[in-house]
Formats: C-alpha cells, sequence, structure tokens
C-alpha cells in the first residue's frame, strides 16, 4: 500500500507500519497560483496571487493546521471575493473561515492579518 499524504496528517501506529511513505511538500506560490485560476477560472488573475501569498504568509505562523492547496482554492472562490482585485483586512477577516480549520489558529492569524494582507 503506498500512501500519498500531506505533512501534517497523522496515522495511527498500526496503519503507519504497514505503510510505504512518500511525503508530498506544498506546491510552490507560481503553481499553486496556475491550480487555483485552473480550479476557479472566474477569481481574477490578481487576486489569486496575493491570497496564494497570503496563505504562504499564513503557513510560516505556528499553526496547528495549516492551510493546503484546497484551503487557498476555498478562500479565492468566497462570495466576498469575485469583484475583488486586492485582498484587504476587511474581507480576509469576514472569510477566513475558509482558509483556517482550527479555532487557536484563528487568533493566532487575526492577531497577524495587517501584516499577512499587507504584502498580499
Amino acid at each position: 500500500m503506498v500512501l500519498h499524504l500531506q505533512p501534517d496528517r497523522e496515522l495511527h501506529d498500526a496503519l503507519k507500519r504497514r505503510c510505504l511513505y512518500h511525503w508530498i511538500g506544498y506546491p510552490r506560490p507560481s503553481a499553486k497560483w496556475k491550480i487555483v485560476l485552473i480550479r476557479e477560472p472566474g477569481v481574477p488573475a490578481a487576486l489569486a496571487r496575493k491570497v496564494v501569498a497570503a496563505v504562504h504568509r499564513i503557513r510560516e505562523l505556528d499553526l496547528a493546521k495549516p492551510p493546503g492547496v484546497a484551503e487557498t482554492i476555498d478562500w479565492a472562490r468566497t462570495p466576498r471575493f469575485p469583484r475583488e482585485t486586492d485582498l484587504r483586512a476587511g474581507a480576509a477577516l469576514d472569510t477566513l473561515g475558509a482558509v483556517v480549520k482550527d479555532r487557536d489558529d484563528l487568533d493566532v492569524v487575526r492577531d497577524n492579518l495587517e501584516e499577512i494582507t499587507s504584502g498580499a
């Protein structure tokens, strides 16, 4: 059995003993930007780049559950963003539930939201 997992997934020890591992890291931001545009072609390219950059900065924080590609796509497709071309802190705050899946992580991201969105 070969399992392809993100580095943040934990498996039960009994299953780990029966598996071969192949660790797959997160894609580079340039690749993730293309993934977002393919999966959500209605998202403006400028916004997709900013969302990808912001998720990259979120992953640099000490989080229990760093966001993956799926969360990046979900965040880019949130109803508040389609007409946006900029990632502003207000819009980001209203939609963090799409990208942050742990309650404690939400507090960490909120505390750093200005920095996360300022360089987006």
